[in-house]
């Protein structure tokens, strides 16, 4: 094509005819800019495709990601609520020697922790390849909300909770456990302890 080209401005120029020879040159560079721009625009929409694969594949991820954080938040929110619901029965201090084996089990739903750590690999992916590769403005607002804050906040009040149980609960079950299973049972040697503990907080 290029030869093709080059002996029709060849003959042209051969045969004096500069004014077609213009007309010519000027025809052959507005050729050679249509191809860039089609090779630009296809080269554009090659990019297009790739961003859009990738934005689908991503999301994908960080979908699996909060699916398995809710999973574990869900878990570990129905066992603050035992430990809440087990804590107001222990303080509500109409128990007796009788319920001893209730007791066991109130203070397995109390003298517990969980820990949590949001699933971020696939949102650090996203963030190091540029978040603007969501296309969706809301669900990028989201994104940074809760990955960014909320999970932080979720994992600061969880280890605080660890923190709390190792300070206040740890010196009692040296002190007054016999036998426990984590999240079974507790057994201490006096459960009189614990009206103890309760005269004091109605005091």
């Amino acid at each position: 094509m290029i030869k093709f080209f080059r002996k029709i401005r060849q003959k042209l120029l051969s045969e004096n005819k500069f004014r077609k020879y213009l007309i010519y040159a000027f025809g052959e560079i507005i050729l050679v800019v249509i191809g860039i721009l089609i090779a630009l625009q296809i080269n554009n929409w090659n990019e297009i495709q790739k961003n859009k694969a990738f934005e689908k594949e991503i999301l994908q991820q960080i979908q699996s990601n909060l699916i398995k954080d809710k999973k574990t938040l869900n878990r570990i929110a129905f066992n603050f609520e035992k430990a809440v619901m087990s804590s107001n029965k222990l303080l509500e201090g109409n128990w007796n020697s009788s319920q001893n084996d209730s007791l066991k089990f109130w203070l397995a739903d109390i003298i517990q922790f969980d820990r949590f750590q949001p699933l971020t690999n696939a949102y650090e992916v996203a963030k190091s390849k540029g978040l603007d590769l969501v296309s969706n403005k809301e669900l990028r607002f989201l994104l940074g909300t809760y990955y960014d804050d909320e999970a932080q906040h979720a994992v600061k009040s969880i280890s605080d909770l660890e923190l709390t149980f190792n300070k206040d609960w740890n010196p009692i079950m040296l002190q007054e456990v016999t036998d426990f299973k984590y999240k079974d049972y507790v057994v201490v040697q006096d459960f009189g302890v614990f009206s103890k503990i309760i005269v004091h907080v109605e005091f």
